[in-house]
């Protein structure tokens, strides 16, 4: 069975709580704010208030086999930095830290963090590719160099099979699904004789360039290829 630590009950930190409730985790979770421990306690296995700076209470209330540490402090900079370098002298395979800048990722990173996330940028990833082209209803990076995204059929391929339409072989796109325009569901798109029309929305993988390489040249005027150059910035900065 899996084992997680949850320091710090923050947005980040009640949002991976709340996504383990469901689960077969073994959940611990730490907090000094007495009225949020109150509201998880009876849903994980244990749960403690307490100010997580102290080594010595980590070392108390961390279990020995926990298999990773999720780590929320706010704002509180140095102690978020304390208590992951206390993490790494604990043996936790896995620390994920909320950072706040990339100055703090960096030095996270040096003091054990195995993973820093940045909820503010990765939300800023997320929606500025869709607002820069009429081309993207979604869109998630998953990687450096891989992405999922919904776009548009574009005219060119407009009464194409999805054979025909060689978008493997021009754009390096994988269609993985696809959804009619205004319906939620997606379906597996297997069919290589599928004639795509201006009402579906394709799901592809690839890799963030790619997947500009699609949209870009989809934008119907000046402005939108000049707002790309914003679009590339968002994609290259992990």
């Amino acid at each position: 069975m899996v084992t997680i630590a949850v320091i710090g009950l923050g947005t980040f930190g009640s949002s991976v709580t709340e996504a383990l409730l469901d689960t077969d985790t073994e959940l611990v979770i730490l907090d000094k704010d007495r009225d949020i421990v109150e509201k998880y306690k009876n849903s994980v296995t244990n749960a403690y208030i307490t100010d997580a700076i102290s080594e010595a209470t980590l070392e108390k209330v961390i279990p020995p086999d926990v298999n990773a540490a999720v780590v929320d402090l706010g704002s509180q900079l140095e102690t978020s930095i304390l208590v992951t370098n206390h993490l790494k002298k604990l043996g936790v395979p896995q620390i994920i830290v909320k950072a706040r800048s990339d100055e703090h990722g960096e030095i996270l990173k040096l003091v054990g963090a195995t993973k820093i996330i940045y909820p503010d940028y990765d939300a800023a990833v997320h929606i500025a590719p869709m607002l820069l082209s009429s081309a993207l209803f979604n869109y998630m990076q998953l990687s450096e160099n891989f992405a999922i995204a919904e776009v548009k059929v574009r005219k060119e391929i407009e009464g194409k099979t999805l054979a025909e339409s060689s978008l493997r072989q021009k754009y390096s796109l994988n269609v993985i699904g696809l959804r009619q325009e205004g319906n939620d569901e997606i379906k597996a798109a297997a069919n290589p004789l599928l004639v795509l029309d201006n009402q579906m929305i394709l799901l592809v993988a690839g890799t963030p360039q790619s997947i500009l390489n699609y949209t870009d040249r989809h934008a119907a005027d000046e402005k939108q290829k000049k707002d790309g150059n914003i679009f590339r910035k968002f994609l290259h900065r992990n």
